[in-house]
């Protein structure tokens, strides 16, 4: 098997290689977006992004230098975001919906010179500006969505004013611009698109990824080995700010001539239920929350989801038991994979035609993958190993954090904190993060091992397992638990003694959790998985009182 499939052309415009070129090549009139009762066309949405591109080149922007996409999902984020691309500047994709203190760390952090936000978040964006001054490289707020406000019809060389950062009105800017944006001539190797990984002081550390990065598993992930096609239609779970939904949802899918279908709302399960209907997509960009969601609906069996030819998950470990639910409720063929921000997106997934349940499948054609001990050498087959990846995606590094870049990248390699296995058959299972394993009583115990079991009581909706330590000083595992809708008072009650004793019929005894908490919600990180750190905390508190 080679091992480099695919060598994108030196000189490389994102922008360009997903959007113009399917102009270009007489597909303009296809349906590139949908959203709501919107439609619009590649050519449309080529229009969109050189307006956007243009109007960020007269506020400024330059080739090299961030610009904050902060916009719910919809055309214009889409305009927005290949706008920036167009034009050279690296792209930064923010939660629209973050409080000032969370957009604060993001000004300060990326230094942008204009960030692109809707209308009904533009005064959140513009006080967090003035949180310590952390907006002080910011020189405007384009704002999409109205044609009023302060400094909306200033001209691009306005500087800042007695009442802070200026706001510019994208309606109105686009008409003092051409209407056509000639693609910067970026290399492959720029800087495009900064993603965002968790950090170890609880802030999100930026992973600079390169134009080449986002083709290269474009053609290697998305037509190599899922087979995106020109007649898909795609709907997502995570919204574009993610770069899982990125690719998967955006560039996947123009890469082909094919349709996305956004939503601003928010995803719930009967959100999601509602835009299938809608829409009809052929393929369901997933995460194991909602899965878990959609399968514990009360409903779930009375939805028509047979306009899907496949559903992808990633972004946390999906249990054997939730993929069964999964196909007894829908019948659609269910890939897990894991991807990283550091190789950009999904490496290790099932394919079509070829999925094992409880495993993350095989390596994608264009990467290489091993799984080493502490010093570096690779493990026996079936021994859990900390997981080594190359391949052409990787990152160049992440930002401001030169040691922990150091440690993470090793020449080609990328060396992620992910700890897996590779069965006889070839077929990788996930064993969780290094720094999640237990060791209870002198034995290692896997918390999604746990976990899948505990999910398999009819009472238990969603389950996390964390390590925490008894009066002793010895570890032992502690089960956060959230119940179904429908659970009984009298089931409720029961609930602990009833996991506890479920997990010591189907496991090693030793392995029952020590501890269970009934929550209404479990605590999520700004990536949308579970916080285990709150957990952790949670359970240690309870103990001391």
């Amino acid at each position: 098997m080679p091992f480099e499939p695919f060598e994108p052309p030196e000189s490389l415009n994102l922008a360009d290689w997903l959007l113009d070129a399917r102009v270009r090549e007489g597909k303009g009139e296809r349906t590139a977006v949908r959203c709501g009762d919107r439609r619009l066309t590649y050519r449309e949405v080529q229009a969109l992004a050189d307006r956007f591109g243009n109007v960020l080149r007269a506020l400024g922007v330059e080739p090299e230098q961030r610009a904050i996409v902060a916009l719910p999902d919809g055309p214009e984020f889409v305009g927005a975001l290949f706008g920036a691309l167009k034009i050279g500047a690296v792209a930064v994709m923010v939660n629209p919906q973050l409080p000032a203190e969370e957009i604060a760390y993001f000004y300060a952090y990326t230094r942008a010179r204009v960030a692109v936000v809707g209308a009904e978040a533009a005064e959140t964006f513009r006080a967090a500006a003035e949180r310590g001054g952390a907006g002080r490289h910011l020189e405007r707020l384009l704002v999409v969505g109205t044609g009023e406000g302060e400094g909306a019809g200033a001209g691009a060389g306005a500087g800042k004013g007695g009442g802070g950062v200026p706001l510019a009105s994208f309606e109105e800017e686009a008409g003092r611009v051409s209407e056509t944006c000639v693609a910067e001539e970026t290399h492959r190797d720029d800087p495009a698109i900064w993603l965002f990984s968790g950090g170890t002081t609880g802030r999100p550390k930026a992973v600079v990824q390169t134009h080449a990065s986002f083709a290269y598993t474009t053609e290697c992930y998305a037509k190599g080995t899922i087979g995106y096609r020109e007649t898909d239609v795609t709907l997502s779970v995570p919204k574009l700010y993610f770069g899982y939904a990125t690719g998967s949802n955006l560039f996947f899918p123009f890469s082909v001539g094919a349709t996305t279908a956004l939503f601003p709302e928010k995803a719930t399960a009967d959100e999601l239920f509602a835009q299938v209907r809608r829409h009809r997509p052929t393929i369901l960009i997933n995460v194991p929350t909602m899965i878990n969601h959609m399968v514990s609906h009360p409903e779930a069996r009375s939805q028509d989801l047979s306009c899907l030819r496949l559903a992808t998950s990633a972004g946390e470990a999906l249990p054997p038991a939730l993929h069964g639910r999964w196909m007894d409720a829908f019948g659609v063929e269910l890939l897990d994979g894991l991807g990283t921000a550091e190789q950009w997106h999904i490496f290790l997934t099932n394919r079509p035609g070829d999925v094992r349940p409880g495993t993350i499948g095989k390596v994608v054609r264009g990467f290489e993958v091993k799984l080493c001990d502490a010093d570096g050498a690779e493990v026996a087959r079936g021994e859990p190993g900390a997981l080594w990846v190359r391949g052409g995606a990787r990152a160049i590094q992440y930002w401001q954090q030169m040691r922990r870049t150091q440690e993470a990248f090793r020449g080609e390699w990328y060396v992620s904190g992910d700890l897996l296995r590779q069965d006889e058959d070839g077929y990788y299972v996930y064993c969780g993060r290094a720094d999640d394993m237990l060791k209870v009583g002198g034995k290692w115990l896997s918390p999604q091992e746990l976990e899948d079991c505990l999910l398999r009581h009819a009472a238990v909706k969603e389950v996390a397992v964390v390590g925490v330590p008894d009066r002793a000083g010895l570890t032992k595992p502690h089960a956060f638990v959230v119940a179904r809708d429908d659970t009984s008072a009298a089931d409720l009650e029961g609930l602990d003694a009833a996991l506890k004793q479920l997990v010591k019929e189907r496991l090693e005894p030793w392995k029952y959790p020590r501890e269970v908490v009934i929550l209404a919600v479990l605590p999520r990180t700004h990536l949308g998985k579970v916080d285990r750190g709150k957990l952790r905390a949670q359970a240690q508190a309870r103990a001391q009182t």
